[in-house]
């Protein structure tokens, strides 16, 4: 089963406010900086005096995260606006932050360091709620929802730097799974989101036939419902899914029973917004645009992209190379191909990776290596993260 390792990624950004029935997710809870950081405040301070609130926020919007929580502690009038809806706009519509890396550096506690493209440093994170590295994880626009792998009988969705959490009841359902496919989406609108869950369960002593349910929780209404439910022969769920523009994406695996070994991944699709009960999913399948070893799936911009581990002619299961695909209508697009000195770079790289990206920022890394390779697709450029400090 995959990312059963002591490496697993999550995604964080724009730490804003969300909110649930009136709780507010931001928070001035500082996060610490690895590498230390002192400053001298009394400089800072004076500007208190010269400048009006709306300039303030104005100039604080444009600072890097990690330095927007420091500043929240300088004194009461900066945390009162730092935590303004005011100044949560302007940061909303300043110079766009670019996504954060976040990596588990071990296989029994949820410790880890998430990474800041920007300023290129690691801090340090305790992550709330989580007991174990192997939880299921999904994550939109700065929250992140966490899944029990074991029992599923646990689901979270917090905020990673505020601490700031709610526990959500887990139907009995979605307790009853041999796989499970999470994801999440946030809708800046309406500030609710929306959680969708693909489980997938062996039909008893039936190696062919897998029953898949979809169920989906809607924060505004607080309740989840089971959207539908499908028999699959030959196929099975797994653990990759993304919401993109509405649309519920998750991959299936063949379980060689029928003969469709070569195809070892398919795509298959829900629409969350009409939820129709009476639609086929096998009838939404898209092939997968080459042999992989594995496949990650993310959502760029409210794009589909793929980024896949491109399996040798031969021995489709022994890795070859890096591609990243993007989904336009049912055809796949090649974006990139890993040049091969990256590849080498990680060393010696599994068949099986992680992978995780949002905006225009694609993060690459190789299960029990702390090497990060970033790939970003507006500019198609490959770069190699600062060195993670584990």
């Amino acid at each position: 089963m995959e990312r059963q390792t002591s490496w697993v990624t999550s995604r964080f950004r724009e730490i804003g406010k969300e909110v649930w029935g009136g709780e507010s997710l931001w928070g001035g809870e500082a996060f610490s900086d690895i590498h230390g950081c002192g400053q001298n405040d009394d400089s800072l301070v004076s500007l208190d005096f010269l400048l009006p609130d709306e300039l303030l926020e104005r100039i604080l919007a444009c600072l890097p995260i990690a330095s927007i929580f420091r500043a929240g502690s300088v004194c009461k009038r900066w945390n009162q606006i730092i935590n303004s809806d005011r100044f949560l706009w302007h940061f909303s519509n300043i110079l766009p932050q670019k996504p954060w890396y976040f990596m588990f550096t071990s296989n029994d506690d949820p410790t880890g360091f998430a990474y800041d493209p920007i300023l290129r440093k690691w801090y340090n994170i305790d992550l709330p709620c989580i007991g174990a590295p192997n939880w299921f994880i999904a994550s939109s626009c700065g929250l992140v929802c966490f899944m029990d792998n074991n029992s599923r009988n646990r689901l979270y969705v917090c905020n990673p730097v505020t601490k700031v959490h709610k526990q959500i009841q887990v139907p009995p359902e979605l307790k009853l799974a041999d796989y499970s496919a999470i994801s999440m989406s946030v809708d800046h609108k309406s500030n609710c989101y929306t959680i969708a869950v693909a489980k997938s369960k062996q039909v008893p002593d039936d190696f062919l036939r897998w029953n898949l349910s979809i169920q989906v929780y809607d924060s505004q209404l607080k309740c989840w419902v089971t959207s539908l439910k499908e028999v699959l022969t030959g196929w099975r769920g797994g653990d990759e899914s993304v919401i993109c523009n509405g649309i519920f994406y998750f991959l299936i695996y063949s379980t060689g029973v029928m003969g469709n070994s070569e195809s070892r991944h398919g795509l298959i699709m829900y629409d969350l917004v009409s939820r129709s009960p009476h639609v086929s999913l096998m009838q939404s399948l898209i092939a997968v645009p080459c042999s992989l070893t594995c496949g990650r799936l993310m959502n760029l911009k409210d794009k589909l992209v793929m980024v896949g581990g491109i399996g040798k002619q031969d021995r489709p299961d022994i890795i070859k190379g890096i591609g990243i695909w993007l989904l336009n209508k049912t055809e796949w697009q090649e974006v990139a191909r890993m040049p091969h000195k990256f590849f080498q770079g990680f060393g010696e790289f599994d068949d099986v990776f992680c992978s995780s990206g949002t905006d225009d920022l694609i993060y690459i890394q190789s299960y029990g290596a702390p090497a990060l390779l970033a790939f970003d697709i507006s500019q198609k450029q490959w770069k190699w993260a600062q060195k993670c400090p584990v």
